[in-house]
């Protein structure tokens, strides 16, 4: 497919109209999205209207849950759980180690059980690595580990958001059979 000047001129119109490429890609034929975006690029388009949004559909009101009751739940009071511990300061950052040599750590002059944590910009001439003492097998010193593994929260699920997708499931299976 070629474009040809009145499939410009239309694709300028429908542009400056606020429609998609995928509209225009419908309403000009033989052309995808694609192709759409990238003539639109070519030709250096801006300015758009308003993109045009789908239109949406009316909300039916839902239709009021009858309960018996039986059935009928008992008021609940929604208790947001208090945190069980403050959270914690953030630790001081540790000043990097000076070598036996005077020195500080390096790429070079890293070895196995150094704390390997970077200190400043790696584009500046002061930069280095911490260079204390790592556990074995630990990429970083106590205090660089302390920061660099947080402990994960436990999720927990409100008994009250639980009850009420029950009640919903409970609700549908009553009018789907």
């Amino acid at each position: 497919m070629a474009w040809t000047d009145e499939r410009v001129e239309e694709l300028k119109k429908l542009w400056s109209e606020g429609l998609s490429a995928s509209q225009i890609a419908k309403q000009l034929g033989g052309v995808t999205r694609n192709a759409v975006i990238g003539k639109v690029h070519r030709l250096g388009l801006s300015g758009r209207a308003t993109p045009s949004r789908p239109a949406r559909r009316a909300t039916k009101p839902s239709r009021p849950r009858t309960t018996t009751a039986s059935t009928a739940p008992a008021a609940r009071t929604v208790a947001r759980p208090s945190p069980s511990a403050p959270p914690a300061a953030t630790p001081a950052p540790v000043e990097p180690a000076v070598l036996p040599s005077g020195e500080f750590a390096t790429v070079l002059t890293l070895r196995e059980s150094m704390c390997k944590w970077p200190i400043g910009d790696p584009s500046q001439s002061e930069f280095r690595f911490c260079g204390r003492k790592a556990d074995t097998g630990q990429a970083y010193c106590n205090a660089h580990s302390d920061m660099a593994y947080q402990p994960s929260q436990k999720r927990r699920r409100r008994t009250s958001d639980a009850n009420a997708a029950l009640d919903a499931i409970a609700a549908t299976r009553r009018f789907n059979f």
